[in-house]
């Protein structure tokens, strides 16, 4: 039986109690520190965690494995939510929407960031809240990952690179302060990394800034312990448990000219917390790429390896004292670091105990570092990759023997019987790919990818250029190259189980183009598909145990947890929450949130009752404005009895995401520009210089066209008729993908017309440089059918028989009277009241004059209300002289749950 806190105070008690104490903004070293450090309950080195989940990796070693068992694979459709709290309505309340942060629980209270950037805490049990600290004096910090517990506080990060505790119990600001070094070095920007506690100690990181230092503080009062930075000290020697002592900032070249030191003036930041080794007395932090001299992407003016970019490093926890670094990418030009929080474990590799970390995300490899001395367990090579004499590329890259995710893109056939396609497959024209008259991507020597010949050099056995490998140099002709800056494991969590052995590492397919000043650390290819999924591999051998590829990005924030009873829980940016089976990958239950989830989720038990909970909240990586933002604390139990406002237990359906990377620019109306694309120019009406010839990615006038099927649309090369000043010189192509509708190359002056008769989005760029990108989205205009949709019977009968939203079952059935000589084509769907993404059919039946249409009803229940509701059907037809339509009919029916 577990005690649980449950001091309560009111909200204006509250309010008052963080108004008054919210100006402690420097160290109380009055404050007399209790005479041995307070562990969180539950806090663990390697062990699972129990009852409780009390830092944001589950253990110290961030395992993100729960020991709890009451859910398993035979009880999981009793699993249901039990409550929901709007995190930005308790007050003070905001209007606050998005977080990327992943809760903790100590005792049965869940402690978690706020949309807004500040903490609450929220009854286990019945989702009530306890307190809420926000809208300090010297503001939040928004973007959150993560708070952690000890000593009686909560640590967490706030405006003005404050590190702020809290009272535990009260949400009372105890002290706040804005560390700087000893000497009084600037530490960097302290506000979006999850804080760690440990044995009196809070350790921050820093981050989004060109420098930024792990720093640890005295949990009692705040003050400075030590610091690290990513980018040495000029001259600073380190030392290692090995004895070997070496000057890290010699790695980054010799200060230049003008007494810029680029280790000093960007070097590396920490983007996730680190990791406790409660044995041996280390922390273990990981660090990002080299931001400095000039740009990420242009490492002329910093040649070596450039430490500690890209590496882990592990020090004495109470300290600060180096013992080891592991570089996983030498000399980063590509924004390519490997940052998730490292992942602890003792596991067996051929026969041998071994303390091992786990390391690697955006590369797609997974290094296994024996924690005792930095040393690869498994092996790693040091394998010949490209260069360029420019950019001082590293001549060689650590590899692991074996590869989680493809090291190269795959240049796919352009056709339409090839939709979507391998999901790390590139878009044409990049690296010299182009179309043949068959829509294969070959390479060709001549292409703009020949500028860089005269720099590079080929390992033995090279193809003799660039194929979008990983490690494919660059440098002011942009190269398009897996896995990216946003693609691989980015910053999702792994989680590692003691049961299955399993390492678990959700990842992102977004093939990113680089060159020197791509904006964002380079740029991803418009109009490839941004997908992912989650694999397991083997900790001990490496090898990958099965893959599910589940359609949506997953390295962002949608870290896994498992649990001994082998389920793996997960949540995606759609708004679901998965179950799946550990030790398959299958999904074996899966809940809609109603917004986008950017964190992991956490288990716990109360009174003897296991709990699932995880925040909603959504973000806006990789998909931008089309992810649906929300405030939501969910939480799960068997049995649990919650529903919405709908009478369903699920939220409505998210928004649908913009799986395609977009173009810029509005939507222009075909009918407004006379039908007609302009290449290569970066504005429609500029006769100047600069707008020529355009390499933009907006150098496609408009960059989104809107018409109706039928049209036909115009593309031209501008030539003098067009801009007698400063025509195009130069020839210029219009390659659509994926499906090949067209591939024409044009001169100055010269046009090409094509009738687009399918609706769909059709992208397409320029052979002459591929970033000029353009997209034709040819529209259906719905012609509505009054009386022609009737649902059978008449009253849908949703909801569950068992109460439970995994009990509701069955179809909704509509019948569609087609006109006379018309024929059901594509693309039936229902359109609901609550959701904005329309409901895709499960079965079609089309006969000579009426379209059956079947639904699940699982997937409409959560949508539509109870009571009478609204509901429309949508279907693509040929009409009778086989020219593509849309018809829509309404029919109003009432709903009972």
């Amino acid at each position: 039986m577990r005690k649980r806190l449950t001091m309560r105070l009111g909200t204006a008690g509250i309010g008052a109690l963080v108004a008054v104490l919210a100006i402690a903004a420097s160290p109380a070293y009055g404050m007399t520190r209790p005479a041995d450090p307070a562990p969180p309950a539950g806090l663990s080195g390697l062990e699972p965690t129990g009852a409780d989940m009390p830092t944001v990796g589950g253990n110290l070693g961030n395992q993100h494995y729960s020991g709890l068992t009451q859910i398993t694979r035979e009880n999981l459709d009793e699993l249901a939510p039990t409550w929901r709290t709007h995190l930005s309505a308790v007050a003070p309340a905001s209007a606050n929407v998005g977080q990327q942060t992943t809760p903790i629980v100590v005792e049965g209270v869940i402690y978690v960031d706020t949309p807004s950037g500040g903490v609450i805490a929220v009854d286990g049990v019945t989702g009530d809240a306890i307190w809420k600290w926000d809208k300090p004096a010297y503001g939040t910090s928004t973007t959150r990952r993560g708070v952690s517990a000890g000593d009686g506080k909560i640590f967490t990060l706030a405006g003005g690179n404050r590190v702020v505790a809290l009272d535990q119990a009260t949400g009372a600001e105890v002290w706040a302060v804005q560390p700087t070094g000893a000497n009084g070095e600037d530490l960097g920007r302290v506000g979006k990394v999850a804080t760690v506690y440990y044995d009196g100690v809070v350790y921050a990181h820093a981050a989004d800034g060109d420098r930024g230092a792990v720093v640890a503080l005295d949990a009692s009062d705040g003050h400075y312990l030590w610091h690290f930075f990513g980018g040495p000290k000029r001259g600073q020697l380190f030392t290692g448990l090995d004895g070997v002592t070496f000057d890290a900032s010699a790695t980054w070249g010799p200060v230049q000219a003008d007494g810029t030191d680029c280790a000093e003036e960007g070097g590396a930041t920490s983007w996730m917390h680190g990791a406790v080794d409660t044995e041996l007395g280390t922390y273990i932090m990981t660090f990002g790429n080299a931001r400095s001299c000039t740009s990420s992407q242009n490492a002329s003016g910093r040649p070596g390896d450039n430490l500690f970019s890209d590496t882990m490093v592990a020090v004495d926890a109470r300290t600060g004292a180096f013992k080891w670094h592991y570089q996983s990418i030498h000399h980063d030009v590509w924004d390519m670091d490997n940052v998730h929080p490292p992942t602890l474990a003792d596991i067996t590799v051929d026969g041998e105990e071994r303390k091992v970390a786990f390391y690697g995300s955006k590369s797609g490899h997974q290094f296994v570092i024996d924690r005792t001395n930095g040393k690869p367990v498994l092996p790693v090579t040091e394998q010949p990759v490209i260069t360029d004499s420019r950019q001082h590329n590293a001549a060689t890259q650590p590899m692991p023997e074996t590869r989680l995710l493809p090291d190269c893109v795959e240049w796919e056939k352009l056709s339409a019987d090839n939709i979507p396609g391998n999901p790390w497959r590139g878009v044409p024209n990049y690296n010299g790919y182009q179309a043949d008259a068959d829509g294969n991507l070959v390479f060709n020597p001549d292409s703009y990818v020949s500028v860089d010949e005269p720099f590079l050099t080929y390992p033995a056995g090279s193809s003799g250029h660039r194929e979008g490998c990983l490690y494919d140099p660059q440098f002011e002709a942009p190269i398009l190259s897996t896995t990216s800056q946003n693609g691989g494991g980015d910053w999702s969590n792994n989680s590692y189980s003691q049961s299955t052995n399993l390492v678990y590492f959700p990842y992102g397919t977004n093939p990113v183009a680089h060159y020197d000043g791509a904006a964002a650390n380079g740029l991803r290819a418009i109009g490839q598909y941004q997908t992912g999924g989650i694999l397991a591999y083997d900790a001990s051998t490496g090898e990958v145990a099965w893959r599910n590829h589940l359609g949506t990005d997953m390295s962002h924030g949608q870290g896994p947890l498992t649990t001994a009873s082998d389920l793996l829980f997960v949540g995606q940016i759609d708004g679901r929450v998965l179950a799946m089976d550990a030790a398959t990958g299958d999904v074996l239950w899966e809940f809609q949130t109603g917004s986008g989830i950017s964190g992991a989720p956490v288990t716990y038990e109360v009174d003897g009752e296991q709990y699932v909970a995880v925040i909603a909240a959504g973000s806006t990586n990789p998909y931008g404005g089309s992810v649906t933002q929300g405030d939501s604390l969910w939480s799960f139990k068997l049995g649990g009895d919650y529903t919405t406002e709908s009478g369903s237990q699920e939220g409505p359906a998210t928004a649908p995401l913009t799986i395609r990377r977009p173009v810029g620019g509005a939507a222009v109306e075909g009918s407004t520009v006379g039908n007609t694309v302009l290449l290569a120019r970066s504005s429609r009406t500029a006769d100047d210089a600069a707008s020529r010839d355009s390499v933009s990615q907006n150098g496609m006038q408009p960059t989104h066209l809107r018409v109706p099927v039928g049209t036909t649309v115009t593309f031209r090369n501008p030539g003098a008729e067009t801009f007698p000043n400063f025509p195009n010189t130069k020839a210029h192509c219009a390659t659509q993908f994926f499906e090949g509708e067209f591939n024409v190359k044009l001169q100055p002056g010269e046009t090409y017309q094509h009738t687009f008769d399918r609706a769909g989005e059709y992208f397409f760029n320029d052979c002459t440089d591929p970033r000029p990108t353009g997209k034709i989205e040819v529209y259906l205009v719905p012609q509505d059918q009054p009386g022609a949709l009737k649902f059978t019977p008449g009253t849908l009968q949703l909801g569950s028989e068992t109460g439970l939203f995994t009990g509701v079952d069955g179809k909704v059935s509509a019948h569609f009277e087609l006109p006379a000589g018309y024929t059901y084509d594509s693309g039936a769907v229902l359109i609901t009241p609550l959701s904005s993404t329309p409901i895709v059919a499960s079965k079609v039946t089309a006969n000579k004059n009426r379209v059956i249409v079947r639904f699940d009803a699982d997937d409409v229940d959560n949508n539509v209300p109870a009571g009478e509701a609204a509901l429309t059907l949508r279907i693509n037809v040929l009409n009778p002289a086989g020219v593509q339509e849309q018809l829509s009919s309404t029919a109003t029916v009432p709903v009972v749950k």
